[in-house]
């Protein structure tokens, strides 16, 4: 029999059996479930409407993880807003093709597929590297807890945590840093210090705190406010209102809202996350249309990682079993 842990807190249970403070009822708030680790159990929140809902058979989340599993010398030719693959490639000799070449090539495989010839194409490379999900897992039990401590949904803590900074504590382009990928402005706006002497942004507790605050104080009422504008109803718990708040998390409120005019929905669900995957408005272009595409793979990936190395697989209700 495979040795494996785990552990499904229940906060109704937690309310049956004892009394608990105001931090014990924070954390009992979230069903949290123990999974195996490499050394030691991972806190996970698990949520079954990614397989109920068929989330984890969309096109743009099937091609993520494809990614996320690519070298990255190899390289994918794709339609911008299905994600269908066209062809597979080399990175290299990709990257050697002068741009008429490169032109030509698209071309090609456009009249090969019968595509118009006006088709946006993407060439994406491998991101395996990147991509790095087993080593941020050890990370995921102290991202949860920090969550729960300041009363956000931890939720958020592991997918942000599976998005941003997988492999390493990078800077992004636009000044985003820190395992949470927090802007200066809003560390700041959190009580962290932010300066040439320190950046405070590198610690992990404190950008956790910041981030669920963030989340708290402002994505989260952003997210409320842009669908009670459009008479939409949803539960904070719906994997597809999650998703939206951490498009506000990730492109700001004014970019999701201004998103959301365009298509202009009389309800949400599914399919408002993916009309908001093929439509752009200002800064709210390819990465911030990409970023719950790759919340959704990076959440799948762990699934697979514990199905695959220690037998464990979520059941119909999201919990986890042996598989067997």
């Amino acid at each position: 029999m495979r040795l494996y842990t785990v552990l499904l807190l229940l906060p109704i249970l937690f309310g049956m059996l004892s009394p608990v403070g105001a931090q014990d009822r924070a954390q009992s708030r979230w069903p949290v479930v123990v999974a195996p680790g490499d050394s030691v159990p991972v806190s996970l929140i698990r949520d079954p409407e990614m397989y109920r809902q068929g989330w984890d058979t969309l096109a743009q989340v099937r091609f993520w993880r494809r990614v996320m599993n690519l070298h990255p010398d190899s390289s994918l030719l794709n339609v911008a807003d299905t994600r269908q693959v066209l062809a597979v490639f080399p990175t290299e000799a990709y990257d050697k093709l002068t741009p008429s070449q490169k032109q030509a090539f698209k071309a090609k495989m456009l009249k090969k597929y019968g595509l118009p010839a006006d088709t946006r194409l993407y060439v994406t490379y491998g991101k395996q590297d990147y991509y790095q999900i087993r080593t941020v897992l050890p990370n995921l039990s102290r991202g949860i807890r920090r969550f729960q401590e300041v009363g956000t949904d931890p939720w958020y803590a592991q997918a942000i945590l599976l998005i941003e900074s997988p492999g390493a504590i990078r800077m992004s382009h636009t000044g985003a840093y820190g395992p949470f990928q927090l802007m200066k402005y809003v560390a700041q706006s959190q009580g962290l210090i932010v300066n040439s002497n320190l950046d405070e942004r590198a610690d992990f507790d404190k950008s956790a705190a910041a981030a669920a605050k963030f989340i708290q104080s402002t994505c989260l009422p952003h997210a409320r406010a842009i669908l009670d504008d459009y008479g939409i109803s949803y539960r904070e718990r719906d994997l597809w209102f999650r998703l939206l708040v951490l498009h506000i998390y990730h492109a700001g409120a004014g970019n999701v809202r201004g998103v959301v005019s365009l298509i202009r929905p009389s309800y949400g669900g599914m399919a408002l996350l993916q009309k908001m995957w093929q439509t752009r408005y200002k800064n709210f272009g390819n990465a911030s249309q990409n970023y719950s595409q790759i919340a959704l793979a990076s959440l799948l990936e762990v699934d697979a990682i514990l199905w695959r190395d220690y037998g464990v697989q979520p059941d119909a209700n999201g919990l986890i079993n042996s598989g067997e």
